[in-house]
């Protein structure tokens, strides 16, 4: 009787909760795994991660998380429940732990990779002038808030010659509200002599219309700064894929 074709392959319990590891001679993967591995990593070497799906991408990022097992599986289940590579990454620990095949060493790897993400776009808005660096201050926005799966309000506060000097989370809420409260804004302004402000705040909906309570909430905001004289240059709402400015609007 002929031995089967990957007679000298093992399948073990895993403890990143995987169905089975997959082994091939000595401990080593298996060569049409090993192949495939090595095919995707020439391919985003040359291409770079324009020339690769989503779901490559993220085995790209499974291989070093799960050196053993076949990824596919999992980099799949990931994607159904979170729809695309910037959600998986931008989702909460737990959501992702609750993910078969997901434990802790892919976790912690997927929100390095935010945590990355997040500081680059930061990088190229700190310290200088926002005004006339809109485009890269709305990739920071995009990059930061629009995959997060409830509303997060984040004060810009700027100098006298509208350079960023600090960009700190004031409030986070629930899918559709988030409680701001001008006299907190404004506190804060105060105390590290901000000139100016920017208002920035996501809709998990994926559209960037402001409700009544919104608009409400920014010209309250409007007014304490006036009376103190500091500019509101402008409160952007975060879509998923667009985003919207009340001064564009005529809303400020």
């Amino acid at each position: 009787m002929n031995a089967p074709k990957h007679f000298s392959e093992m399948q073990l319990p895993l403890l990143e909760g995987q169905e089975f590891l997959v082994t091939g001679p000595k401990g080593n993967l298996p060569s049409y795994i090993q192949d495939h591995r090595k095919r995707l990593r020439e391919r985003f070497m040359h291409g770079g991660s324009q020339a690769m799906p989503d779901y490559e991408l993220l085995e790209l990022v499974l291989f070093r998380s799960i050196p053993r097992c076949d990824v596919k599986p999992v980099a799949r289940r990931l994607l159904d429940t979170f729809g695309d590579f910037n959600r998986i990454i931008s989702a909460p620990t737990e959501r992702l732990l609750d993910v078969r095949g997901v434990g802790e060493a892919v976790a912690t790897d997927l929100k390095i990779l935010e945590a990355a993400a997040h500081r680059m776009a930061r990088s190229k808005v700190m310290q200088r002038p926002v005004l006339s660096s809109w485009d890269d201050l709305l990739d920071y926005c995009h990059t930061a808030m629009s995959h997060l799966e409830t509303e997060q309000f984040r004060v810009l506060y700027l100098d006298s010659k509208n350079v960023l000097i600090a960009d700190e989370e004031q409030a986070r809420g629930t899918v559709d509200h988030v409680p701001v409260y001008p006299r907190e804004v404004m506190k804060r302004a105060l105390e590290i002599n901000a000139s100016a402000l920017l208002l920035v705040h996501n809709h998990p909906s994926g559209d960037p219309t402001p409700s009544q309570a919104d608009i409400g909430m920014t010209r309250q905001i409007q007014e304490a700064a006036t009376s103190l004289g500091i500019t509101l240059h402008d409160h952007l709402i975060i879509g998923k894929s667009q985003e919207l400015s009340f001064r564009s609007e005529g809303l400020i």
